[in-house]
């Protein structure tokens, strides 16, 4: 997801910015805290081929959101902040909304972001009125770490011209800007592959259509709209691996960025965003069908601190 922000922005700080569950939430969260007992041998796959992922070391859980509460209930404002406007840079349609309007609860454990086609507050973007709403969030100025093992549960919309993403950026993004600060894409989909996700870094020589990266197919003809699926980083000093349900398919260090600047040894924070059209995806068609949702089951970070 290319960095920049919305032209009206909020912003914080230095930064200018279901499926069937056949178990609880409570039996998750125990079982998840169980396996950060576990410790393996971090593993160097390639984005050749997948293989299992290594079980996370002892670590404490520095952000953790399950999104329980009310159905029609805003994101948690200790945790998030809504971003508000249009984004030019990508050539992107919607408009981001603030409030519960996009962004809100479901009652049943999930943040639900939702796309519209739709204009009711008579908003501009950057190619006249704006024919979409939708909704970015991000963690700046609550929430920021560095290194960790950092994932999130969730299923994608269908749909040409859609474009879920979770992501980080830099903390020190409102001081050296885009790429300077970095970007680590954890999943990015755009629905002409519905069954490929694509994790990639981004920085100073290497952004853009030139970022560092790989996808990751499911087998099958499957797609990932169909269920639910768990994208994660697994982050060090120098050494990036991501991995979608705990198989490894990537993993990053210096080496791979031709002699240019590792920027990922600092702090960044959390975004989780559903664009709607763009450079990348291309605009919706007659064949996509809105409203369209990411549904996102949980959001944690843990780390060794």
């Amino acid at each position: 997801m290319t960095v920049h922000l919305p032209h009206r922005a909020v912003r914080t700080n230095a930064v200018r910015t279901n499926a069937v569950r056949t178990h609880s939430r409570r039996r998750r969260t125990a079982l998840y805290a169980a396996s950060l007992l576990c410790c393996s041998a971090v593993l160097t796959a390639l984005p050749g081929g997948a293989s299992a992922a290594p079980a996370p070391a002892p670590a404490a859980v520095a952000f953790a959101d399950e999104f329980d509460g009310p159905a029609g209930a805003a994101v948690d404002g200790s945790k998030w902040q809504l971003e508000t406007g249009d984004n030019v840079n990508n050539h992107e349609r919607q408009y981001y909304t603030g409030g519960n309007s996009n962004a809100a609860l479901d009652g049943q454990g999930n943040l639900v972001i939702t796309a519209r086609k739709e204009n009711p507050g008579n908003y501009q973007c950057w190619y006249g009125s704006c024919e979409y709403t939708s909704a970015r969030l991000n963690t700046s100025g609550k929430f920021a770490a560095a290194y960790g093992h950092v994932e999130a549960r969730v299923k994608v919309p269908r749909g040409q011209g859609m474009w879920p993403a979770f992501w980080m950026l830099g903390d020190d993004f409102g001081n050296v800007g885009w790429p300077q600060s970095g970007e680590i894409d954890v999943m990015e989909n755009v629905g002409f592959e519905p069954g490929t996700v694509h994790g990639t870094l981004h920085g100073p020589g290497y952004s853009g259509a030139e970022g560092i990266g790989a996808g990751y197919t499911l087998p099958n003809g499957a797609a990932f709209a169909d269920d639910f699926h768990t994208f994660a980083v697994d982050w060090a000093p120098d050494s990036i691996t991501w991995s979608v349900d705990g198989n490894v398919f990537q993993r990053r260090t210096p080496a791979d960025l031709g002699g240019k600047e590792w920027v990922f040894n600092k702090p960044f924070f959390l975004i989780l965003n559903l664009a709607v059209g763009g450079y990348w995806p291309g605009d919706p068609d007659g064949s996509t069908a809105f409203p369209a949702e990411l549904v996102v089951d949980y959001v944690r970070v843990t780390t060794n601190d």
